[in-house]
C-alpha cells in the first residue's frame, strides 16, 4: 500500500512539474504558410506580387511602394523563418505593426505626410550593407514612423556577417513585452527595448526600387508563430 501511494505521489509530481513546464512554454507552433493559398495573408501598399508555390512566398518587385504581405495580429510571441533575398533588393518583415487610417505627418519628418493604409512599425531588416542593399541584417527599422534603427549595436561586421547573401537564412524574433530579439542563424543580433507597439501585424516586405531596375525577388519559407 506504501509502495502504490509513493508511485502515485511520484507521479503526481511530475505530472505537476511537467505541465508546468509546457505551460510556461506558451502555445503550440503554428504554421502561417498554407500550402494550397494564401488566404489568410493581405496585401498592402504597392504593386508587388506575392505567389505560394511549394510552401514557399516568394514576392516580385513591381511599380509603387513598399508592399507588405499581412497577417495577424499578434502580441508576445516568437517568430520563425527561412528567407533568401536578391542581393541587390532591400526587404524585412514587420512585427507588431499597424496602417495609418488617415493622413498623418510622419514623426521623423512631420512635413511628409504618410497615406492612409501605410504601414508602420517595428520592421526587422533582411538584407546587409556587406551584399551591396542598404540594410542592417537583424536590427529593427521603425518604418513609416521614427524612420531609424532600434538598437544602434549591430551596424558592427560582427554582426552582419551573420546573413549570407544569395543563400537561405533562419530568422528567429522573439518578442515578449517591451523586450524584443532576433537571431540571425541562431546567432542573436538585436536585444532591446522599446514601448510603442505590444500588438499588431506581420508583414513580408518588397521594398520598393527604382524606376528601370529589377524586377527582383525574396522568398520565405518554414514561417511558423508561437504565441507566449
Amino acid at each position: 500500500m506504501t509502495q502504490i501511494k509513493l508511485s502515485s505521489l511520484l507521479l503526481l509530481t511530475f505530472s505537476f512539474f511537467f505541465g508546468f513546464e509546457n505551460s510556461s512554454r506558451g502555445e503550440e507552433w503554428k504554421n502561417l504558410i498554407d500550402n494550397t493559398s494564401l488566404s489568410n495573408w493581405k496585401k498592402v501598399g504597392g504593386d508587388a506580387t506575392y505567389t505560394l508555390q511549394d510552401g514557399v512566398i516568394t514576392g516580385r518587385t513591381g511599380p509603387g511602394k513598399n508592399t507588405f504581405l499581412t497577417c495577424g495580429p499578434f502580441s508576445d510571441f516568437e517568430l520563425e523563418f527561412d528567407v533568401r533575398c536578391d542581393a541587390e533588393l532591400n526587404s524585412g518583415v514587420q512585427i507588431r505593426s499597424k496602417q495609418y487610417t488617415k493622413p498623418t505627418p510622419q514623426e521623423s519628418k512631420p512635413n511628409r505626410i504618410r497615406e492612409k493604409g501605410e504601414m508602420y512599425g517595428y520592421q526587422c531588416e533582411i538584407t546587409s550593407k556587406t551584399n551591396g542593399a542598404n540594410g542592417c541584417a537583424g536590427n529593427f527599422w521603425d518604418e513609416g514612423r521614427r524612420t531609424r534603427w532600434l538598437d544602434e549595436t549591430v551596424a558592427s561586421e560582427e554582426k552582419q556577417s551573420l546573413y549570407r547573401a544569395g543563400e537561405w537564412n533562419h530568422y528567429r524574433i522573439v518578442a515578449k513585452g517591451n523586450h524584443i530579439r532576433s537571431y540571425i542563424n541562431g546567432e542573436i543580433v538585436a536585444d532591446f527595448h522599446d514601448d510603442r507597439d505590444a500588438s499588431g501585424l506581420i508583414g513580408l516586405q518588397v521594398h520598393s526600387i527604382k524606376k528601370g531596375t529589377g524586377p527582383f525577388q525574396v522568398s520565405w519559407k518554414n514561417i511558423r508563430i508561437r504565441e507566449l
